[in-house]
C-alpha cells in the first residue's frame, strides 16, 4: 500500500488530534517517552473508577483485573507474533531484560558478549551479573555501521563472527539501536548463534522498536525481548512487556519472586507458573493496562506496522536529508534512517545548548553522550511542517554562531 504525502498527513493528524502534548510544542522525542492520547488516558480513568466501585480488593473485581490484563497480552502476542504463554509483563524494559537475564542458569567462566551500542542500564546489569556469577564480558563493534542495511547487517555478523569465543553464553544486541538509528539484524543474528556450540541465549533490547517496527520476526528468533510501552507504543509509563522463547522458559528460574510469579498464589509453596508469569512479580496497576492496550489499539488504526514504518521513513528521511543541506551538520548514518531516530552532530554548539536553545521555541528533542550528538524522533504523529520547522530553527543556529 502506497500512502501519498496528502494522506499520510491526513491520517497523522488524527492521532495527534488526540494527544495534548503535541497541541503547543513541536515534538522530536518519541525515543523517550511518546505522548499519551486523550482516549488511553481516558481508559485509564475509566478503570480506576471501576476498580473503586467494585472495590479495590473485592471478589468483583477479580474479573476486570484478569479480563484486562489478558486482553493486553493477547494484543501483544498479535504484535511479537508469538503465544501469550510467552509474555511476561514487567515495569520496563531494564526489568524486562534483567529478571530473566539473571535466571538463566550461569556456570563460572561463562562469557558474555555485549554489543558496543546497548543502554547502560542493561551494561551495568551485566556487568554486575558477571562480578556475582564470575563470567567474562566482551564487546563486539556496531556502533560504526552507519551504511545500508545490507552492508550493515553483514558487518554486523563479520563482528560477530570474530568476536565471538568457545565460552560465549550469551549475546546482548538491540533491535534499533537507541544512538545511531540504525536497525540490526536479530534473526541472523540469532541463526548464527544456532551454529555455535555453546547455543549462546541472545537478549534483545527493544526499547526502541517495539510501536515504530514491524517486529514478529526479530522477536520470535530472540530468546529475551523485552520493550516498554511509554516510548513509540504512546502508552502510559510503568509498563513494559518481555516475550521469551521456549528454551528460556525452560531454563530460566525466577529472580524477584512474588505472589504473581506463582501458579497458586493461596500457597506459599505452590510451583512456579509454568509459562512467562513466573518472571512476573506481585502487584501491579492494572489501569495501565488498558490505557496501553487503547495506546496500542489506536496505533493499529493507523496501518499495518509496514505501512507505519513507511511513513516514519518518510518523516526521517526528510530530516536526514534535510540535514545534510545544513553548513556543518554530519548526520551519523550516511544512508537515510531505517526507522525513526535520526541523530546528527552540530561540531561548533554544544549539545545541551543547542537542546536548550530550541527548547525556548517549543521545539524538543535531546542529546546523547555516547556517541555524542543529538536525536530527533519522527513517528506517524510527526508532519513534514514539523520537520522543516527543526530545520529551519537549526539553520538559524547556525548562521547565529
Amino acid at each position: 500500500m502506497t500512502i501519498s504525502t496528502s494522506q499520510a498527513s491526513s491520517e497523522a493528524s488524527a492521532l495527534r488530534a488526540l494527544m495534548p502534548a503535541l497541541a503547543n510544542k513541536t515534538y522530536f522525542n518519541y525515543g523517550g517517552q511518546g505522548p499519551l492520547p486523550t482516549p488511553s488516558l481516558e481508559a485509564i480513568v475509566a478503570c480506576w473508577r471501576e476498580i473503586q466501585q467494585l472495590g479495590p480488593f473485592s471478589e468483583a473485581v477479580w474479573p476486570l483485573v484478569n479480563r484486562t490484563t489478558s486482553q493486553l497480552r493477547l494484543r501483544l502476542a498479535e504484535v511479537f507474533g508469538a503465544g501469550p504463554h510467552r509474555i511476561a509483563f514487567t515495569e520496563n524494559v531494564t526489568s524486562g531484560c534483567v529478571l530473566p537475564l539473571w535466571g538463566l542458569p550461569w556456570r563460572p567462566g561463562d562469557e558474555i558478549l555485549l554489543s558496543d551500542a546497548e543502554h547502560p542500564g542493561v551494561v551495568a546489569a551485566c556487568h554486575e551479573l558477571a562480578r556475582r556469577e564470575h563470567l567474562s564480558l566482551a564487546s563486539f563493534p556496531v556502533t560504526g555501521l552507519r551504511e545500508n542495511p545490507a552492508t550493515t547487517d553483514a558487518g554486523v555478523l563479520e563482528a560477530l563472527e570474530r568476536s565471538l569465543g568457545p565460552r560465549t553464553r550469551l549475546v546482548v544486541l538491540s533491535h534499533l539501536l537507541w544512538n545511531t538509528g540504525q536497525v540490526m539484524p536479530i534473526a541472523a543474528v540469532a541463526e548464527r548463534l544456532l551454529g555455535h556450540p555453546a547455543h549462546p541465549w541472545l537478549l534483545v533490547d527493544a526499547a526502541q522498536s517495539l510501536g515504530s517496527l514491524p517486529l514478529a520476526e526479530a522477536a520470535r528468533a530472540a530468546d529475551i525481548y523485552a520493550g516498554t510501552g511509554h516510548k513509540w507504543c504512546c502508552g502510559p509509563e510503568g509498563l513494559g512487556a518481555v516475550l521469551l522463547s521456549e528454551r528460556t522458559l525452560a531454563e530460566a528460574r525466577p529472580t524477584l519472586i512474588g505472589w504473581r510469579s506463582l501458579a497458586d498464589e493461596s500457597m506459599s509453596e505452590s510451583r512456579f507458573h509454568g509459562d512467562a508469569r513466573r518472571f512476573e512479580v506481585a502487584t501491579s496497576c492494572t489501569p495501565l493496562f488498558a490505557g496501553l492496550d487503547r495506546s496500542l489499539a489506536l496505533l493499529e488504526s493507523e496501518g499495518t506496522a509496514e505501512e507505519r514504518l513507511a511513513r516514519i521513513q518518510r518523516l526521517s528521511g526528510r530530516l536526514w536529508q534535510g540535514l545534510q543541506e545544513l553548513p556543518g551538520v554530519r548526520p551519523l548514518l550516511e544512508v537515510p534512517p531505517p526507522a525513526g531516530l535520526v541523530s546528527f552532530t552540530l561540531p561548533s554548539w554544544d549539545p545541551a545548548q543547542v537542546v536548550r536553545r530550541l527548547g525556548e521555541q517549543g521545539i524538543w528533542l535531546r542529546k546523547l553522550d555516547d556517541p555524542a550528538c543529538l536525536r530527533a524522533c519522527t513517528h506517524v504523529t510527526t508532519t513534514e511542517e514539523e520537520v522543516d520547522r527543526l530545520l529551519a530553527a537549526l539553520a538559524e543556529l547556525i548562521a547565529s554562531s
